[in-house]
Formats: C-alpha cells, structure tokens, sequence
C-alpha cells in the first residue's frame, strides 16, 4: 500500500458501520500486481465470477502470455482456443499491445486520470476495468469502483438507505480501502448462502 494504515483506519473507523466491518474483517490489504498483469486480470475478470476469472488468467499465464510479444506473436485464435470469446480476445491483444509499447511500465508516475486517459481507449476497457488497474496495479487508495456488483452488495447491506455513489464521498481520501472491506462482506455473505443446507 501507499500509505499506512493507522491514518487509513482511523479515518474509516470514524463511520460506524464500517468501525464495526474494520472490527470484522481487521485491517485492510490486498495484493499489488504487475500493472501488465494487473490489467489482464482485470479484463478477463469483467463480467463473470473470481473463481471462473482465476482460472482463465492461469490459463494465459500457462501459455507464457503475461509476456505482451508471446501473447500478440500468438494471436486471437490461439486466444479463442483457449476459450476467451472474439470480443475479449481483442481486449486482451490490445492490452497486450500496450504492454508491448513499454507504456505500461510508467503509469506508477502519472495520475488517475492519466491511467485512465490512457487505457480507457482501448477496446473493451471501460471504467471498472481501470478501477482495478489503479487498485490491484497501482495500489491507488482512493478509487472507488462504484459499478461493481460485489461493491454495490456490500454497500447495500451495510447501508441500505444510502446510494453508493454518494456514500464513496464519505470515505475519500481511502475509498479503495472501503471498497475492500465491502467486498469482504459481500464474499462472506455469499459463502454463507452456498454453504446453507
């Protein structure tokens, strides 16, 4: 992380609804990637679940294709046989072709906006995509990723009468490290509902 997590808490803590998700789940973290990667995950993550999302990006690190130059000399047909339909196989090569320019590796250095300004032109990436990246990529704190369903679950379940949107003001500078804690619930509540007899 960026920052530590004294002023991060205590800044949180200061809600009581999320005192009581710190006190739950304990202090924050998640696991910083590669930015190449980061984003990788993030495309093939869009719209489908971690567990089937894990399994594809081994898929790709199987193949080598963390390295952009493998992934673009394979192709979308190699893509589509390993089972990523023609729309993401295209994102996919299009990242790859990013990281193939050598831009990726300079977006520790630039703002938000500049990531953004800079991803979000590529096909098939939209705004949750680049929420990841600067999250799981860049280890951004204050990011929140308003659209994701896992986020606007734990969010309901913690604060039933408040829109999400407008609740992540209340928790900038470190809404990343919300996020966390909502996605936290959200997986806890699923698994309780999977494992109910």
């Amino acid at each position: 992380m960026v920052s530590s997590e004294a002023p991060v808490l205590a800044h949180l803590g200061r809600d009581r609804a999320m005192a009581e998700l710190i006190a739950r789940f304990g202090p924050y973290g998640w696991g910083v990637h590669e930015p190449g990667a980061a984003l990788l995950r993030a495309v093939v993550g869009q719209q489908i679940g971690n567990a089937q999302a894990r399994a594809r990006f081994a898929r790709l690190e199987a193949e080598g294709f963390l390295d952009p130059g493998k992934m673009v000399a394979a192709g979308p047909e190699r893509l589509r046989q390993l089972g990523f339909s023609r729309t993401r196989a295209r994102t996919l090569l299009g990242v790859a072709e990013l990281g193939r320019s050598g831009v990726l590796a300079g977006l520790d250095l630039m703002s938000d906006q500049e990531v953004r300004a800079l991803v979000l032109p590529v096909f098939g990436i939209g705004p949750w995509t680049a929420d990841m990246l600067l999250i799981f990529g860049l280890g951004r704190l204050d990011v929140w990723p308003v659209t994701d369903l896992g986020l606007r679950v734990g969010v309901a379940m913690s604060y039933p009468e408040e829109q999400p949107l407008a609740l992540g003001e209340r928790f900038a500078p470190y809404r990343s490290a919300a996020a966390w804690y909502f996605w936290n619930l959200a997986d806890q509540n699923q698994r309780v509902k999977l494992n109910k007899p």
